[in-house]
């Protein structure tokens, strides 16, 4: 009897086994779906896709324009995913004081190389019908590609995707991410929602101090990015110091007061 249990249980072992290598063969879902950062890299300036209007463009050319520039990597046909990552990024442009096409500007590059054009010009429409009227066309720019500047373009970002032919659908992270105008990376930001101040420092801190006022300069300075908790948060030794810097300058306009009244008095007593 002893030996008919063990029995049964090498062959329910042994099954199990079988049946959990049919499961990873079938659904690839152990597939990397991930984002290295790579900040601090630089994109290739010679890079070619296609622009929605059927032109052909570098990443030097829309660089070139000497702003931040965000970049999403999605495609169209997604069921979920790239609407809510695009939705998202709607959402936090529409909420930014800063405006899109003088402050910064978009990427979406298409993922899957086979979508037709007319997608795309679509797609690009929806979106900026959402937007501001005064936006100019050429502030977020839709793009498609060759698999190959496209999985180039990936590496370069450090996002790692895979195409599921199970599912027909393309796996990939919920990121956006920031290339100032030399084309270096500066900032990952993950999910479909991005709170309106990471969003607006992600975007001035890409700016290197040459986008913004002097009240976005000094919001910039008292914050810094937390890789732990993906977000930017108040840096406490920075805002002292700017604390203790306004509070001399309040001092010495009272002092300058207080002088010039003192003054006052002695001449009228004179």
């Amino acid at each position: 009897m002893k030996l008919q249990n063990r029995l049964s249980y090498l062959i329910i072992l042994f099954v199990s086994f079988l049946f959990t290598q049919t499961v990873k063969k079938e659904f690839p879902s152990e597939q990397p779906i991930n984002v290295i950062e790579k900040l601090g890299n630089n994109i290739p300036l010679n890079l070619e896709f296609i622009n929605s209007d059927g032109s052909l463009i570098t990443i030097g050319d829309i660089i070139d324009n000497g702003i931040p520039t965000i970049i999403t990597l999605n495609y169209f046909e997604c069921p979920m995913l790239c609407t809510l990552v695009l939705n998202g990024l709607s959402d936090a442009i529409k909420n930014s004081d800063l405006m899109l096409g003088k402050d910064f500007q978009v990427i979406t590059l298409d993922l899957n190389p086979n979508e037709p054009l007319n997608l795309i010009q679509e797609k690009k429409e929806n979106y900026l019908s959402t937007l501001n009227d005064n936006i100019d066309d050429n502030s977020w720019y839709f793009l498609k590609g060759t698999n190959q500047n496209i999985t180039l373009l990936a590496d370069i970002l450090g996002i790692e995707y895979y195409y599921d032919s199970n599912r027909d659908e393309y796996m990939h992270p919920a990121v956006i991410t920031f290339v100032d105008s030399g084309s270096k990376i500066t900032r990952y930001l993950y999910g479909i929602v991005y709170p309106s101040l990471d969003f607006k420092l992600a975007i001035l801190e890409t700016g290197q101090g040459k986008i913004g006022s002097t009240v976005d300069k000094i919001l910039l300075y008292c914050y810094h990015y937390d890789p732990y908790k993906n977000t930017y948060t108040l840096f406490a030794t920075n805002f002292m110091r700017l604390g203790g810097i306004f509070t001399i300058i309040f001092l010495a306009i009272m002092l300058v007061k207080l002088w010039k009244n003192d003054t006052l008095i002695e001449r009228k007593n004179d």
